[in-house]
């Protein structure tokens, strides 16, 4: 697995997280299949079946979180010039080609939700972004064209 980018919020999140699926949710599962024995014949408890599954399911995620955990570099705000767009800071952006103020938080991919208005650094803005200074414009291409967006500020 690659790098993942985190917010300090975000390694907590995984970390609560991983801490319900070992010890809550593992014991929920190991009570439903225990009820699902106590039934009887397992060839045709479908009850059984299901909540094996949902075993699976959970031992999976608990396997993809500490992946992700294990290959965590967690961003603290802005790097060194904080006047240069990177994972963790926030960019105050002036769209041009839509003549409109927007704000986004530049985070990895497992935290993107442009809902709130945190992307990607892997996505197309995120990535146009990256790098560049307060004051600059910047051309980036996205699905639906190309789009202008001139860096109005920085916050870590």
């Amino acid at each position: 697995m690659a790098e993942v980018y985190l917010t300090p919020e975000g390694k907590k999140e995984l970390d609560d997280k991983l801490a319900y699926l070992k010890n809550i949710r593992r014991t929920e599962i190991a009570e439903l299949i225990s009820e699902a024995r106590a039934q009887g014949d397992l060839s045709e408890n479908a009850e059984y079946d299901a909540a094996k599954e949902l075993q699976a399911k959970n031992e999976y995620e608990i396997a993809e979180v500490e992946a992700m955990l294990k290959n965590a570099i967690v961003i603290e705000g802005a790097a060194s010039d904080a006047n240069t767009v990177a994972v963790g800071v926030t960019v105050m952006l002036r769209n041009l080609t839509a003549k409109k103020d927007v704000e986004y938080q530049i985070v990895g991919a497992a935290e993107a939700d442009p809902l709130k208005k945190r992307i990607s650094n892997n996505s197309p803005v995120g990535a146009g972004l990256i790098g560049h200074k307060v004051g600059e414009t910047v051309e980036i291409i996205t699905p639906g064209g190309p789009v202008n967006f001139k860096i109005k500020g920085i916050r870590g």
